[in-house]
């Protein structure tokens, strides 16, 4: 098992930035890649970024491309999502996931956590 808890939600200016945070207990976080996903109201759950094990990969989603950074540290168990230049339609629940590798992919997650809010205002 992996427990995952995401925190740094907050509501933001459009133009703003936010980091947020993925604190992962329970089975060894470095085995793990760990991926961002994002769902709005109304609309599914969607990709947002990925990071290997190792950091050495990252996958981002062509919509945040540019704007936003994913990093870990093993050493904390946590993965980050820095968010800049945010925009309203960025406004969602990000939720972070535990997978055996980099994925676009909801179903090869293995672990979830709560989510955080994300709310951007124009």
């Amino acid at each position: 098992q992996v427990q995952l808890v995401e925190s740094g939600g907050g509501l933001v200016q459009a133009g703003g930035s936010l980091r947020l945070s993925c604190a992962a207990s329970g089975r060894t976080f470095s085995a793990y890649a760990m991926g961002w996903f994002r769902q709005a109201p109304g609309k599914e759950r969607e990709f947002v970024a990925a990071i290997s094990w190792s950091s050495s990969t990252k996958s981002y989603a062509d919509s945040v491309k540019g704007r936003c950074t994913i990093s870990r540290d093993n050493a904390k168990n946590t993965v980050y999502l820095q968010m800049n230049s945010l925009k309203p339609e960025d406004t969602a629940v990000y939720t972070c996931g535990a997978a055996p590798r980099v994925s676009r992919v909801i179903d090869e997650y293995d672990y979830w956590g709560q989510g955080t809010q994300v709310t951007v205002s124009s």
